[in-house]
């Protein structure tokens, strides 16, 4: 590293540590979803592999979970892989789920965070599927941050399976369609969706420069505020996550009113 890298370095740490004493922690987002986007785009840059990329994605969300939990953040929803990236090239695809198996492993042998699964299970190999009950079971009675893995997650999947659970529900109680369509409300899918028992995100953090949910929780996020970053997931930094959240602190949220 060059003079110039470390004098960048100096200055950026030196920033970050004044937005940070500035940052209110009342003001703090209490549920963080991430769109973890640009790993592709960051390896390719960088003249590196695609797999190098998303595991220097995947390398990065202990660091993110560390930044949550020192600025008081509860419950975090990690988008690790929609339903559509199933139509990658297997020569992508294959590594990718091994690399976000790793991390599911690496989040439960951490000792702090609860890992909880959220996505349809069985578009998953029977591997990861058992690597994410097990991750569950271990981690269930940790106290740190809720850690949502989206995993083989779409939000209109979540949405059909919210319904197709109610419906299960109500013929398993012995209740008829007629009295079903009569009682259904918006609580009731929320109690069915994938996160039933969460509070909804507050802030949805989206890097890469895209702008768009592309279906990330598309009912949760009706009311969450939106901060969209320059910068590729791998190379996101602490500054970029506290901008984020001082960002968030300046909003006032109307919440429709």
């Amino acid at each position: 590293m060059n003079l110039r890298d470390k004098l960048r370095g100096l200055l950026v740490r030196l920033y970050a540590r004044r937005v940070e004493g500035h940052l209110d922690h009342a003001q703090v987002p209490k549920h963080i979803g991430v769109i973890m986007d640009g790993n592709r785009r960051w390896a390719k840059a960088s003249g590196s592999s695609t797999v190098h990329g998303h595991r220097a994605g995947a390398d990065k969300i202990g660091e993110f979970l560390g930044w949550c939990s020192e600025t008081d953040v509860e419950v975090v929803t990690l988008w690790l892989l929609s339903t559509d990236n199933f139509d990658r090239p297997q020569e992508e695809l294959v590594p990718l789920l091994g690399i976000i198996e790793d991390v599911v492993r690496t989040l439960a042998a951490d000792g702090r965070w609860r890992v909880h699964h959220v996505g349809t299970m069985d578009l998953l190999p029977a591997g990861m599927q058992r690597t994410l009950k097990e991750a569950e079971e271990a981690t269930a009675r940790n106290d740190g941050i809720l850690v949502n893995v989206a995993i083989g997650y779409g939000g209109r999947q979540e949405i059909a399976d919210a319904v197709r659970s109610m419906l299960h529900e109500a013929r398993d109680r012995g209740v008829s369609l007629e009295d079903l369509a009569e009682s259904v409300d918006v609580d009731m899918i929320g109690r069915h969706l994938y996160t039933g028992d969460q509070p909804d995100p507050d802030l949805v953090i989206r890097t890469s420069g895209e702008q768009r949910l592309s279906g990330f929780m598309l009912w949760q996020t009706a009311h969450s505020e939106y901060y969209f970053c320059e910068v590729f997931w791998p190379a996101f930094r602490k500054v970029d996550f506290l901008r984020a959240l001082r960002d968030y602190a300046a909003r006032h949220r109307r919440y429709g009113g």
